[in-house]
C-alpha cells in the first residue's frame, strides 16, 4: 500500500517513513503543502497522512482542493491543534480521520489500516444533485444561486436523500435515519416530503423529489 506523508517537521516525517516501511507500506514524503498537493494529484496513493500547519499551503487547503477536484484518496490529518473546532474543520473539509500530536504510533497504523479497508469512494463535503446543493457543515441549501431556507427536520431529510441520489428509500428507512425511530406515524414522512417539494422544487419548476408508489421516495441525481 502506498502512503503519502505530508509533514514539514523533517525528523518526524523521517520517523514516520521508517515506521510505516517497517509495517510494509511504501512511503513518499512531502515537506510543504504545495508539494503535497502536487504528489497527491499525480500519485496513485492508497492513503495520505496530512499535517495541518504546513509552509506554502495549509493541510486544510490541500484537503479542500483535492476534494474539489473529486480526488477521494483517504486522508488522515495530523495536527498539534487539539481543539474540537479544529478537528471539526478538518473533517468538514473532507478529511476521513484526525489525530492530534503527540499520538500513539500503534493507533496511527491501526487508523490507516481502517481507512484502507474503507477505500476511496466518493465522500464530497458538499452534496450536489444538478444545481441543488447542500452543505452539511454550513447548514446551507441552494438551488442554483438561490438560497433555500429549511427547518432542521427538512434539512435532515434532504441530506439523507442527497446522500443516496437516484436510490429509492422507504418510509421506514427515513424514519430510522431522520427521526431515529420506527414508532412515529409513517405519514409524517409524506408530510415533510410535501414541505420539501414546496421549497426545493415548486418555486423552480423542478421535480427532483419523486414518489415511487409502494416503495418510497427518490431524489433525482440530476436535480430534477
Amino acid at each position: 500500500m502506498r502512503v503519502l506523508v505530508v509533514e514539514d517537521e523533517r525528523r518526524m516525517a523521517a520517523a514516520l517513513r521508517r515506521g510505516l516501511q517497517a509495517e510494509g507500506f511504501a512511503v513518499d514524503l512531502a515537506h510543504d503543502g504545495n508539494e503535497g498537493l502536487h504528489l497527491a494529484r499525480v500519485g496513485d496513493y492508497d492513503v495520505v497522512v496530512l499535517d495541518i500547519m504546513l509552509p506554502g499551503m495549509s493541510g486544510y487547503n490541500v484537503c479542500k482542493r483535492l476534494r474539489a477536484e473529486e480526488n477521494w484518496v483517504p486522508i488522515l490529518m495530523l495536527s498539534a491543534k487539539d481543539g474540537e473546532y479544529d478537528m471539526a474543520d478538518g473533517l468538514d473539509l473532507g478529511a476521513d480521520d484526525y489525530l492530534t500530536k503527540p499520538f500513539s504510533y500503534v493507533v496511527l497504523v491501526a487508523r490507516l489500516r481502517a481507512l484502507l479497508r474503507r477505500g476511496g469512494g466518493r465522500r464530497p463535503s458538499v452534496l450536489r444533485a444538478g444545481d441543488l446543493s447542500l452543505d452539511p457543515a454550513a447548514r446551507a441549501v441552494t438551488r442554483g444561486d438561490a438560497p433555500v431556507e429549511l427547518t432542521p427536520r427538512e434539512f435532515a431529510l434532504l441530506e439523507y436523500l442527497m446522500r443516496r441520489p437516484g436510490e429509492v428509500v422507504s418510509k421506514p428507512e427515513i424514519l430510522e435515519h431522520v427521526w431515529d425511530t420506527y414508532d412515529t406515524d409513517p405519514n409524517v414522512v409524506e408530510v415533510y416530503v410535501g414541505y420539501l417539494r414546496r421549497k426545493i422544487d415548486a418555486p423552480f419548476g423542478r421535480a427532483a423529489l419523486q414518489t415511487v408508489r409502494g416503495a418510497g421516495y427518490r431524489l433525482a441525481s440530476d436535480g430534477g
